[in-house]
């Protein structure tokens, strides 16, 4: 509950455990399982409890429809109220429902339903239906109209529900009431303070740990990002931050203490929760209804609270989709993954440029392709723009390292720009070589994706003697003056059974076609290929970081779903639908050359808050290629890179293999 005063209160009620009802109560009409408060006249929607003893329960028990009681330590058995919050815990026993789970892998809608979705595309039978059983679900909530609007928000129909009182204490004591329920997953829901600059009321906060007053941390919540993507599809505006629990309303110079540990929410039970829960998977969301700068006063406290609420009913399903992807699991690396030598060159040559000319120095295109790298570098003092004309006179401005056509090169020296070439070695070799087969006089034949900086810029070393070839299909439309000297060359980011299949189509076109001394595709390309292969044949889904307009790592999403594996390109964590985890006991990852490192540990970090997580490697080799940094980053008198050496007009032999060097 907020740390301001209640719009929610629940007045003299004692606090009790609740639970849902099955699903002929009266809310499961109204959008959800009913949420109920165990053997407690005073609340809203309270079904006989002569239910659980009408004749053939015991048979409705022993099918898993009925509710199950758990007799809560040193009570007796019978009826009556249970308080776990206003004194002794109750006399009798604490009614803890599980009815009528769901399928096994389905997301229940919003009606209750709990109608099984059908596969996604590429997606296995194994992503869709598991032999393990469904995680059971608890969800606490502090007080009364906290619960009604959680269980009326798409929770799935078997959650159980414990409603804890509110303040620390009462929680804690009803964490007992969670842990003998015996959950895979534990859930707290429901309305709060903002502490952190930038939260308003009615966003979201789902917590990333929950600490306690004194700032000791309860509980690490490393699958919040995950959550948090899917509360964000619905959407809502969510922050993902540490959730700090105090014993009573934070207000004034209390609250500026808490912000300036690093706390972004501010509530009374979260940590009594996660503390007493143990390592069960632990997530915590709540919704803020208040802030320093938007305090809740008289006037709206009732209409802040209801916005609060309606917020806490579009929260049930993300929740549910979570809890299916509750379990332990296999997380297995390719290798080699993640930032290539080019790319790592790349960001070197801004980074460099920005040390020794300060900022802005001007980067054409991106640098590559991928927003974290350049949002990165964006906040350093890089200027990104689309073309030249951008660019002031005599600034320095730096080429991507997809390169660039001469044209850009004779734009650059015309507005007298200090250019600064950070062109990929491996592009640099395709470049020279249309400029040597056609000065021979041949038809070169692009293979590559229309559009793509690398394409263009080769195109433009040879108007209208380079054509691109994007398909098979293509190839019997080509218009060659001169069949005998036709040659081939390729996007070196390009998928190899793609390219291959073009090859064997131009192949059979022109019998006399000859190709590049040396393989265009780059051997990060190729590895970073060879590896997800490798993934793919034990995974059952296959989650690759990064951008969309990243040409390697689109490829590689291809190939794992050529290979008949569910796969998606993921640009971080928080893209990753929960969906696709739900009965997946084997999850491979790779990135593309253009991803940094980091993306791929914080993917694996979270997946591991979903339950015990396996991680190994499969690997295709190591990679030891490297390049040093342009002449003019050393003319200027930059610090040896760590990379060795220039590579020749031809690159070295291991690139026309697998490229791996051990």
């Amino acid at each position: 509950m907020s740390t301001s005063a209640s719009p929610a209160g629940d007045g003299n009620t004692p606090d009790a455990v609740v639970t849902p009802a099955d699903r002929t109560a009266p809310a499961a009409a109204a959008g959800g399982p009913a949420v109920i408060p165990a053997q407690d006249p005073a609340s809203p929607s309270v079904p006989s409890s002569a239910a659980a003893r009408r004749p053939g329960a015991s048979a409705a028990v022993a099918a898993g429809t009925a509710p199950v009681a758990l007799p809560l330590a040193g009570s007796a058995s019978g009826c009556g109220s249970v308080g776990v919050g206003g004194g002794a815990v109750g006399v009798a026993t604490a009614s803890v429902a599980v009815v009528g789970p769901a399928a096994v892998g389905s997301p229940v809608a919003a009606s209750g339903g709990g109608v099984q979705a059908p596969p996604r595309p590429f997606e296995p039978a194994a992503a869709v239906a598991s032999s393990r059983r469904r995680a059971r679900l608890v969800v606490a909530t502090a007080l009364r109209f906290e619960a009604m609007a959680a269980g009326r928000s798409g929770l799935p129909s078997d959650t159980v529900m414990v409603r804890t009182g509110m303040g620390p204490d009462k929680a804690a004591r009803a964490a007992r009431v969670v842990r003998q329920a015996r959950p895979d997953a534990v859930a707290i829901v429901g309305l709060s303070g903002g502490l952190a600059p930038g939260i308003k009321p009615g966003d979201i906060v789902v917590a990333s740990e929950v600490r306690a007053a004194d700032g000791t941390v309860a509980a690490r919540c490393a699958s919040a990002p995950l959550l948090a993507g899917d509360l964000r599809r619905l959407g809502l505006t969510v922050h993902v931050g540490p959730i700090v629990t105090v014993a009573k309303v934070a207000t004034g110079d209390e609250r500026t203490r808490l912000a300036a540990t690093g706390a972004i929410a501010v509530d009374m039970e979260s940590a009594s929760i996660a503390a007493g829960v143990g390592d069960v998977p632990f997530a915590a969301v709540r919704v803020i209804v208040d802030t320093a700068d938007e305090p809740l006063g008289r006037l709206d406290l009732v209409r802040r609270g209801v916005l609060g609420l309606r917020t806490m009913r579009r929260v049930g399903l993300p929740i549910g989709a979570w809890a299916a992807a509750v379990g332990r699991r296999t997380v297995l690396l390719a290798e080699p993954r993640a930032f290539c030598a080019g790319v790592e060159r790349a960001i070197e040559v801004v980074e460099r440029a920005l040390e020794i000319h300060s900022a802005p120095v001007y980067v054409r295109k991106q640098i590559v392709h991928n927003s974290h790298v350049v949002a990165d570098l964006a906040a350093r003092g890089a200027v990104f723009v689309e073309e030249l004309d951008e660019v002031p006179a005599d600034a320095t401005v730096v080429f991507s390292a997809h390169g660039v056509a001469p044209a850009v090169w004779n734009q650059a020296d015309g507005r007298k720009l200090s250019v600064i070439d950070a062109t990929c070695p491996l592009v640099e070799k395709v470049h020279a070589e249309a400029r040597r087969f056609t000065s021979r006089g041949d038809t070169v034949l692009l293979i590559g994706h229309s559009g793509h900086e690398e394409v263009d810029g080769t195109l433009g070393e040879a108007p209208g003697r380079i054509q691109l070839v994007q398909s098979p299909d293509e190839v019997d439309s080509l218009d060659v003056p001169d069949s005998e000297r036709v040659t081939y060359l390729m996007q070196t980011t390009l998928a190899m059974d793609e390219a291959d299949e073009v090859v064997d189509a131009l192949k059979e076109r022109f019998p006399a076609i000859v190709g590049p001394g040396s393989a265009d595709i780059c051997y990060a390309t190729s590895n970073r290929q060879n590896a997800v292969r490798k993934v793919a044949q034990e995974a059952q889904l296959v989650l690759v970081v990064g951008s969309a307009n990243s040409a390697n790592s689109v490829r590689l999403v291809e190939v794992s779903r050529r290979d008949g594996v569910a796969s998606h390109l993921v640009e971080n964590v928080g893209d990753v639908e929960l969906a696709w985890l739900d009965g997946v006991e084997t999850v491979g990852i790779s990135a593309g050359a253009s991803a940094p490192p980091s993306l791929v540990e914080e993917l694996t970090a979270a997946l591991s808050g979903l339950g015990a997580t396996d991680v190994t490697t499969r690997s295709v080799g190591t990679e030891t290629v490297a390049f040093h940094l342009p002449k003019e980053l050393r003319r200027a008198g930059a610090t040896a890179s760590s990379v060795s050496s220039d590579p020749p007009a031809d690159p070295p032999s291991a690139q026309a293999g697998t490229g791996a060097r051990s």
